[in-house]
């Protein structure tokens, strides 16, 4: 049952940003880059394991989705960012905060003494 909360909210957010039909492997592709930071065409290629021209299209498809954007470097023009826009952001961690909600959720419907016990059992599972 908690899977199916943690996965109706992400939904939730994904239709949020208007994109509920984005695919999980375009997901993980948001949260590389989203992890990477300052990431050029070749890392991203490099780090998925894709041809350049095969991320070039994927970017633009991200593009036209409005969920990044190209930025010139300030000390190299030739250099070439991926950048994230907040929705981009959003998409890339709807599985994180999907999962935060969650855990406020059962933080405020538990009393202290059940999420005690709560910590014990998660606890153990390790």
């Amino acid at each position: 049952q908690l899977i199916r909360i943690r996965n109706e909210t992400s939904s939730s957010i994904l239709s949020e940003c208007g994109v509920p039909e984005i695919t999980i492997k375009q997901i993980g592709y948001l949260k590389t880059i989203d992890d990477q930071g300052d990431v050029t065409f070749t890392r991203l290629a490099e780090i998925t394991r894709n041809s350049k021209p095969t991320i070039t299209e994927l970017i633009n498809r991200f593009e036209s989705m409005e969920c990044v954007y190209r930025e010139r470097s300030p000390h190299d023009g030739r250099v070439m960012y991926i950048r994230l826009t907040e929705k981009g952001r959003r998409i890339a961690r709807a599985d994180e905060d999907a999962l935060s909600l969650l855990i406020e959720r059962m933080r405020r419907s538990l009393n202290n003494d059940d999420l005690d016990l709560l910590v014990t059992i998660i606890r153990k599972v390790r």
